[in-house]
């Protein structure tokens, strides 16, 4: 007998990833740009005050929503540790390798004690279009010949992606004179964002095979 609980991928609204865009259900894409950050507290009051002045005119040249979104991850440092012991075995000198190996000691004891987290800061760049509304959609056309309808997907995509690629440039260029650099964010990089969002429990875990729709 089925289960009539439904799935959970009907929850989430991200139909594919195809070439660095979200695609949602409602046909709606997202392109995802990571950004670096800005130590306010660290400015004199006269560049706090161009910071704010900039950014501010920054979101007046803007005709379309964005979302920033800040991503709090528990950093592993087993990577780091197994380097230390890598160093600890390479050590000639007994002094160096006793204070390395009380060192290691330290970090252990220090973030067993105290979760160490990494902030990531991404910025989220909206566009409404028609790329799948035709029937059958973009996911579609990757399981079957190019029809009328599929090529005439195709186009839609593209052309909105060039509208939406203009909207990155214009955010990259607004968030550059506040001082914070921006990266585009790839479909592999994509898929990694979504799937530790969607289990947050699974950081240090590998990503699964991506299947045809994301690509």
């Amino acid at each position: 007998m089925a289960s009539s609980t439904p799935a959970t991928q009907q929850f989430v609204p991200l139909r594919e990833i195809r070439d660095g865009i979200v695609v949602l259900k409602d046909g709606g894409m997202r392109a995802v740009l990571m950004a670096s950050s800005v130590n306010f507290a660290l400015k004199s009051q006269d560049e706090q005050h161009a910071i704010l002045a900039q950014f501010q005119a920054f979101l007046n040249t803007l005709d379309f929503s964005l979302q920033i979104y800040v991503q709090s991850r528990k950093l592993n440092i087993q990577p780091y540790l197994e380097l230390l012991r890598s160093r600890e075995k390479d050590q000639d000198n007994d002094l160096m390798r006793i204070q390395l190996r009380e060192y290691i000691g330290f970090i252990e004891n220090f973030t067993n004690e105290v979760d160490i987290m990494t902030k990531s800061f991404f910025v989220v760049v909206p566009y409404t279009g028609g790329a799948i509304r035709v029937k059958g959609g973009i996911g579609g056309m990757l399981k079957g010949s190019l029809s009328k309808d599929a090529a005439a997907t195709q186009r839609r995509f593209e052309e909105d992606r060039m509208q939406i690629e203009q909207r990155i440039a214009v955010v990259e260029q607004g968030l550059a004179h506040v001082g914070v650099r921006t990266v585009l964010l790839g479909t592999n990089e994509l898929v990694e964002l979504f799937y530790h969002i969607f289990n947050p429990g699974e950081t240090n875990q590998a990503l699964p095979v991506s299947d045809t729709r994301t690509r």
